[in-house]
């Protein structure tokens, strides 16, 4: 059985007074109609097919493993707006959610998300967006996973669709007072950088969208959020390393935009309101890990700004929520989230006590202003998904929702947090679950990693990787630098021309983790995906044999192309995470790791690379060249895969049980690795 060999031409990259080859660079298609590189996708899933049947490596097993544990109907918690309840439900058999209301304890369905999705290849929608008159809900909808959304409007009291925006938008709307309009975010559609600001009246065209503003800077992002009082829409204009908030009056006639403070070189913040005050998070006078201020809504200059929390180099200030009498602060100290309160009289902090080693704890939704408690969410390795709700004045808290699993014993399994000392000093935080009664040095052992864009990969509740572990695995998230586990100066000390730390630090938690007796080195396996994927690429290019086996998804790996040109989508909003290649000094540095650049004769391990045609991420030709260079180049007899989406996103298949069937087949390939003496 052999696997496709698409033919080679010769494509000449050159900068710097530096020389590329790229045989491949031909399977790059943004039509996504090229008939003869869809005949090529399609034989690279004929071949992994062929593999797994062969081999008869079949994803059943763990697929029901998960369906298994599902429950019956699940129920999410519901939000409170005005009297309005709003929740969603999903049963075991659907691949999508059905979205309820309640009013005077009247059950309402409003959204069928099953109905909408019938028929179609793929489908997805953004979430529901009620009115202010809770007449509407608005949402977005994708039909291929572009991520480019047209806005949906329903008309709760006529059960029936009013109007389809096809405008290309980032899916998510701010509704004007009035509830006859809404304001919304498009993309560009080449770049997919979000650049626009629009207003549209219901039942209008959409050509008579009106233009708020438009970003002329390639490097910058827009977001919208609606402020704490509901009486202001927040415009967010960032980048990397600066951003600026641009604030809208929702309860004035204009639509005028207001600068809160104009966009500075490496400074940061995050604005929010109450009905007196402005609060602000914000890394000014290099207040790396961020300090919370406030000022007062009419005199909002900088000099106005007093400290209601200081800067502190240990402990990373994350968000915020602000209430009548106190504010609930998410930090993040010595690598683990924290919740403190803040009495908004005196200052006064006090901090939430949490039990575990290792563990995820968030705000929840707390949409009232005057409530005298609050909601957040906790989990960890081994307890699912939790909301509890705490009074303000005893500081009480209840249980009021957990995700509920079936067969699943909390007691049967054991997690760590261990530290794991990188080769330039620095200690990695290491999160780990396993079963009670496995012996650890001889388990087989998966290494999970992200390291990217400051995003932090939680120890909560992993459904996906249960059925590895009931199997004896150990699986271990490594919080590798590139990440903010550990503060903002985690974050810095992965990017940019600090990248290779990343994935010193993730073979160096792997090697550690040996040293302290978990995992078995001929069993040892590694994931990732998106960033995580160019992790991937990277540590089997630095230590081919130190994993048996590598799921690759979505994966990154052809970044100093990429990032050399600014038609493909995103590039440009991300030169201050990974380098602009224009700079000679940091084309070079990324030419260093980036993993398509550096493939060479090596015994590289199984591989199994998984990518969607429409992408909106990581392009699909990425992962289409990286596979056959791989293949080339490989000196092993190790199989090396290409699992190729012809429909679908960034997240692959829509439903949650396609979802979960891909997982499926992406651990059965490591199980089967796992099981065999290749």
């Amino acid at each position: 059985m052999k696997p496709p060999i698409p033919k080679k031409i010769k494509k000449k990259l050159s900068a710097h007074g530096d020389q590329r080859i790229d045989n491949y660079y031909w399977l790059r298609d943004d039509s996504r109609k090229n008939k003869q590189i869809i005949n090529y996708l399609k034989a690279e899933n004929s071949y992994s097919k062929k593999w797994f049947d062969s081999n008869d490596v079949s994803p059943k097993k763990i697929f029901q493993a998960y369906k298994k544990r599902l429950p019956k109907l699940e129920e999410s918690y519901p939000t409170e707006i005005d009297g309005y309840k709003y929740f969603s439900t999903i049963d075991i058999s659907s691949e999508h959610r059905k979205y309820f209301r309640v009013y005077k304890n009247q059950k309402k369905l409003i959204l069928d998300v099953n109905k909408l999705a019938k028929d179609k290849k793929y489908y997805s929608i953004s979430g529901i967006q009620p009115s202010r008159n809770h007449q509407f809900i608005a949402y977005g909808e994708d039909t291929n996973g572009r991520r480019e959304y047209s806005i949906i409007i329903k008309d709760l009291t006529k059960n029936k669709i009013l109007e389809t925006n096809h405008c290309g938008s980032t899916g998510g709307v701010i509704w004007n007072t009035d509830s006859d309009g809404y304001y919304y975010l498009k993309k560009d559609p080449k770049t997919l950088i979000t650049d626009s600001l629009f207003f549209h009246k219901l039942n209008t065209k959409s050509n008579k969208d009106v233009l708020i503003y438009r970003e002329k800077d390639k490097e910058f992002n827009l977001s919208i959020s609606l402020s704490r009082t509901k009486t202001r829409l927040f415009l967010q204009i960032s980048k990397t390393e600066s951003n600026e908030f641009r604030i809208l009056d929702l309860e004035k006639n204009d639509s005028s935009l207001t600068i809160f403070l104009k966009r500075k070189n490496k400074i940061l913040y995050y604005v929010d309101d109450s009905p007196e005050e402005f609060f602000i998070l914000s890394n000014k006078n290099n207040q790396r890990n961020f300090a919370l201020y406030k000022a007062p809504l009419s005199n909002k200059g900088e000099k106005n700004w007093k400290c209601i929390v200081k800067h502190n180099q240990n402990e990373l200030l994350e968000d915020f929520q602000i209430f009548k009498n106190k504010i609930v602060l998410e930090t993040r100290k010595n690598g683990l989230p924290q919740l403190a309160i803040i009495d908004r009289n005196n200052n006064r902090k006090t901090y939430i006590k949490f039990q575990d080693s290792s563990y995820a704890a968030n705000l929840a939704s707390n949409p009232n202003y005057n409530s005298n408690s609050f909601k957040y969410v906790y989990s960890s390795l081994t307890t699912p998904s939790t909301i509890y709700s705490q009074s303000f004045l005893s500081g009480y808290r209840r249980k009021v929702w957990q995700q509920k699993f079936n067969n699943f014993k909390e007691h049967t399994y054991e997690t760590k947090r261990v530290m794991i000392k990188a080769r330039d000093g620095e200690k990695i935080p290491v999160s780990l679950i396993y079963k009670k009664g496995v012996t650890l040095k001889s388990a087989p052992l998966l290494m999970y990693g992200y390291g990217s864009y400051g995003l932090i990969v939680e120890p909560s509740f992993k459904l996906s990787f249960l059925p590895l572990v009931d199997e004896g695995f150990i699986f271990a998230i490594a919080h590798i630098r590139g990440g903010q586990d550990l503060g903002r100066k985690w974050y810095d000390q992965g990017r940019m021309m600090n990248k290779m730390n990343t994935f010193f630090d993730f073979i160096d938690c792997t090697k550690g983790l040996y040293e302290k007796d978990f995992g078995n080195k001929d069993k040892t396996f590694a994931m990732g995906g998106s960033a995580g994927g160019l992790l991937m690429g990277a540590i089997i290019n630095l230590e081919p044999t130190l994993y048996k086996g590598i799921v690759s998804a979505v994966p990154f790996v052809d970044v100093l192309t990429t990032m050399s040109d600014e038609s493909i989508p995103l590039t440009t909003f991300e030169y201050k995470e990974w380098g602009n290649p224009s700079s000679r000094k940091e084309y070079f540095y990324i030419k260093k790791y980036s993993p398509y650049d550096n493939i060479e004769s090596k015994p590289y391990p199984s591989v199994l690379v998984t990518s969607s045609l429409f992408d909106s991420q990581v392009q699909y030709f990425e992962p289409a060249k990286y596979v056959p260079k791989l293949r080339e180049f490989s000196t092993s007899n190790n199989p090396i895969l290409l699992k190729m989406n012809l429909i679908g996103g960034h997240a692959g298949k829509s439903g949650r049980l396609e979802s979960l069937k891909e997982t499926a087949e992406e651990l059965s390939f490591i199980s089967h690795l796992a099981s065999k003496d290749y």
